[in-house]
């Protein structure tokens, strides 16, 4: 996720240097000279000529619909406690404990291999996938080229285009089995085509790590992403908490929000110890103390529902920055005995 901050603001920093030049940006081509341009440097990067063929035989044109939901996604676009309401819900709450008890074998495995709490795994399987239910149905390759082409983003998702080639090159999955989400996610984890080849592991024994059908690779490859990610085996990721309006007023004043990482980052406060939040006033959800452990934790704000986060809580937002999105995660997780 650093990678991808640096990689926009470098290229805001670009345009920026041109205009102050005197100068604009080269206009952008049409769409299929921008292909031609994405075959030859995919076949630079080492990949078959019959690969990029046939991934790219179907490509034609940019999707709009793809470009909308990119601009109106759940996680930018809603406030963290409407998220809250709409994902984690009693359905999921239970759905959540019915896979995690049915699952329970390959899960303990997966735990005391990765360190990664099991019931952390099992929530991120649930909001990524509902529990394996649904991996999307649209063509990868076609929604990256279509997102790479789109200015917003495109050094990002032009990388991604080539990471799926590689997929494809490389035989983890067949032309026509490669779909997923609008924004080219992957699988039941729904693995960016970069994650996949980082994070994916091979459980089952089969000799592909196949985050699409096997349960056991899934569970997996979503520990091995967060163990990467920084997960601490036995810490906790946050805890609700229950603020006044004078107690915020007080926090406002004594802790400054953070000023770099990405916009979830940003929205955080800066991390303070346990023990200054409870001098501030800051209580527990049902109205106790704060435990007198020695960690730092940062604030995150919702409307009305407020949450303390602890280190663990960046492995979430590493998978997906998005403060809704995290919270969600982390409160399911608590959920599961």
């Amino acid at each position: 996720m650093r990678q991808i901050v640096l990689l926009i603001a470098a290229g805001v920093v670009a345009a920026t240097t041109l205009l102050l030049h005197g100068q604009e940006p080269a206009p952008q081509p049409d769409f299929a000279t921008w292909l031609d341009g994405v075959r030859v440097e995919a076949l630079q990067r080492g990949i078959s000529a019959n690969t990029v063929t046939r991934a790219l035989a179907g490509v034609t044109a940019p999707e709009a619909v793809v470009v909308a939901r990119d601009r109106a996604q759940p996680e930018q676009v809603q406030s963290l406690d409407r998220y809250l309401q709409q994902r984690v819900t009693t359905a999921v709450r239970r759905s959540a404990q019915i896979n995690a008890d049915r699952h329970a074998q390959v899960l303990d495995r997966i735990e005391s291999r990765f360190g990664v709490s099991k019931s952390a795994v099992v929530a991120i399987w649930g909001l990524e996938s509902n529990f394996g239910r649904f991996t999307g149905t649209r063509p990868i390759v076609s929604a990256l080229a279509t997102l790479a082409y789109d200015p917003r983003r495109a050094t990002l998702f032009r990388s991604e285009l080539f990471h799926a080639l590689t997929i494809l090159d490389q035989g983890y999955i067949g032309f026509d089995e490669l779909k997923g989400s609008w924004a080219g996610a992957m699988g039941q984890p729904q693995f960016m085509p970069s994650s996949y080849l980082r994070h994916a592991v091979d459980v089952d024994g089969d000799g592909k790590a196949n985050i699409w059908t096997s349960e056991a690779d899934v569970f997996g490859s979503i520990a091995n992403y967060l163990d990467h990610a920084g997960w601490v085996t036995g810490q906790r990721w946050g805890r609700e908490v229950r603020i006044t309006k004078p107690v915020m007023a007080r926090v406002e004043e004594a802790v400054p929000m953070r000023r770099s990482g990405c916009r979830a980052v940003r929205e955080m406060t800066e991390s303070r110890p346990l023990a200054e939040w409870t001098r501030l006033g800051v209580l527990q959800a049902n109205g106790t103390a704060l435990p007198r452990a020695d960690m730092e934790a940062s604030l995150v704000r919702g409307l009305n529902r407020h949450f303390l986060v602890y280190p663990n809580y960046h492995a979430f937002i590493d998978y997906n920055c998005s403060n809704a999105y995290a919270i969600a995660a982390g409160v399911l997780s608590d959920s599961i005995r």
